[in-house]
């Protein structure tokens, strides 16, 4: 699975990863994840050193969105990430076999996660967060 989150808000976006993890089918699907975000969110992405980002150069090349990697066994440099990681456990165990996940599915967690409240986001959802912080950019 792909997990996209805007470090402010808390806000997730979830994609299915079928099959093998191809580094084409990751560029593939985060190029669509990316399209269905406003100009204002994309502006960089950070990864962690999996195989699936094999093509990041020409992810950056078509999407114009540089990709940063963490150091080697860094994963408080994703700190957000890593925290989404462990909200998604709640749904799919450590272990789970995730190569027949659907975009339905991902798309239902994903609401559930971006309309929990969040202490970190003195109890907003992620969606209200993201929405506040989308109406102060533009206007």
């Amino acid at each position: 699975m792909l997990t996209l989150v805007e470090r402010s808000s808390r806000f997730v976006l979830l994609a299915p990863l079928p099959g093998q993890h191809r580094a084409d089918q990751a560029r593939w699907t985060l190029n669509e994840m990316i399209a269905t975000l406003p100009l204002e969110l994309r502006k960089s992405i950070t990864w962690d050193r999996g195989s699936e980002m094999a093509q990041h150069a020409r992810f950056t090349i078509e999407s114009g969105i540089p990709i940063y990697f963490c150091d080697p066994q860094s994963p408080w440099q994703r700190g957000t990430n890593e925290n989404t990681n462990g909200l998604l456990r709640q749904y799919w165990p450590k272990g789970a076999d995730l190569r027949r996940l659907t975009m339905a599915e991902c798309d239902r967690v994903a609401l559930q996660l971006n309309t929990r409240p969040r202490k970190t986001l003195e109890w907003q959802t992620p969606s209200q967060a993201l929405n506040k912080r989308l109406v102060a950019t533009t206007g």
